[in-house]
């Protein structure tokens, strides 16, 4: 075959697609599991767009949106739901954050989560110590631990030094 007819053929022949599922079929996919943000979710469909049509991404995401499969409204809520009960205000905006929500949307989350961080930190020291400390290296310990777990320093001294003061009685 000469040159130019293998250049023809190749005009008349459409190049082979990428198999698997579509985009659209992937998300999804993925959505239907568990939530994703809008930022996570084009992470994950990244590998799979086409070269040849990179904006297909956001248009599947668009769409998504619209159609209300995706919702960062939802996703936020769903993550809040999961880690509150362990975890402090501080740690779940940073995991939101780094999920690609702005301060904007997570203004309603952060004062509900502040709301309610005394009584779920008392929750999660009882659990785990259920004592007040017994010196200060182990006011410390717990401090720490409490600390690691994102809940804010002034919680955390209402909350063990009510304890250590309280079983000085």
């Amino acid at each position: 075959m000469a040159d130019s007819d293998h250049d023809d053929f190749e005009q008349l022949v459409p190049k082979a697609k990428r198999q698997g599922p579509s985009l659209k079929a992937r998300a999804v996919a993925m959505l239907s599991r568990r939530e994703h943000s809008r930022v996570e979710l084009a992470r994950k469909l990244a590998p799979h767009v086409d070269p040849d049509d990179p904006s297909q991404l956001d248009r599947v995401l668009d769409e998504l949106q619209r159609d209300n499969w995706l919702s960062n409204e939802r996703f936020a809520q769903n993550l809040v739901h999961r880690r509150a009960s362990r975890k402090g205000a501080a740690l779940v905006l940073q995991e939101l954050r780094q999920h690609g929500l702005s301060d904007d949307q997570l203004g309603e989350i952060r004062r509900q989560l502040q709301g309610t961080e005394v009584q779920r930190a008392t929750e999660v020291w009882q659990k785990k110590f259920g004592r007040a400390p017994v010196d200060a290296k182990d006011y410390a310990r717990q401090f720490r631990f409490m600390a690691s777990r994102g809940f804010s320093p002034q919680c955390l001294r209402q909350i063990i030094g009510e304890q250590e003061s309280g079983g000085a009685d």
